[in-house]
């Protein structure tokens, strides 16, 4: 059965090493027939989340009115989510951050979804990947029913295109097509 998939790609670099990933990811799924929509968070206006709590009291609508309204309507309806993010400084990046910051005004409505973490970095072990995977899983441990599906390190990634070189292009696009 088709599944909904949302690619949320973190990458602030167009065609960087975790767009790459995405791409493959994206492939394997719509071969498999599932329907893909891939979200590059760099294209979106999505303000940060001030505390004001006002979304908690009118039924989950945020003050800010940018991207993130609709970004959230398409989190809540997929099966599946894919979280791409380069590595800065051994955790996710900003905007990956921001995007995870916002979905507090609907949170508990992202619930029985199927999560794959995708995270590219320089390094070329995955031991120090671990913050960051730990980073998303603080996430999808608030969600009720999230299923942690797969996790693709791409290592040894530092320049732009590095990852075409690498095993977690077969591993991204064999994930997809098993999503």
């Amino acid at each position: 059965m088709a599944k909904r998939i949302v690619v949320l790609a973190g990458s602030p670099r167009k065609g960087g090493n975790s767009d790459l990933l995405c791409e493959q990811f994206m492939l394997g799924a719509t071969e498999a027939g599932h329907e893909v929509e891939r979200i590059s968070i760099r294209d979106s206006k999505i303000d940060y989340c001030t505390a004001c709590d006002v979304c908690q009291g009118n039924g989950g609508t945020c003050v800010h009115k940018d991207g993130m309204a609709d970004i959230l309507d398409k989190m809540i309806r997929a099966d599946v989510i894919v979280m791409a993010t380069p590595v800065y400084f051994y955790t996710m990046n900003g905007q990956m951050k921001t995007l995870i910051d916002r979905t507090y005004a609907r949170y508990t409505g992202i619930n029985n979804k199927d999560f794959y973490f995708i995270m590219t970095a320089a390094v070329t072990g995955t031991e120090l990947l671990n913050r960051t995977l730990e980073s998303l899983r603080g996430f999808t441990s608030c969600l009720d029913g999230a299923k942690e599906k797969g996790v693709i390190y791409g290592t040894g990634a530092w320049n732009k295109g590095d990852i075409k070189k690498s095993p977690a292009m077969a591993q991204a696009y064999e994930m997809g097509k098993k999503a």
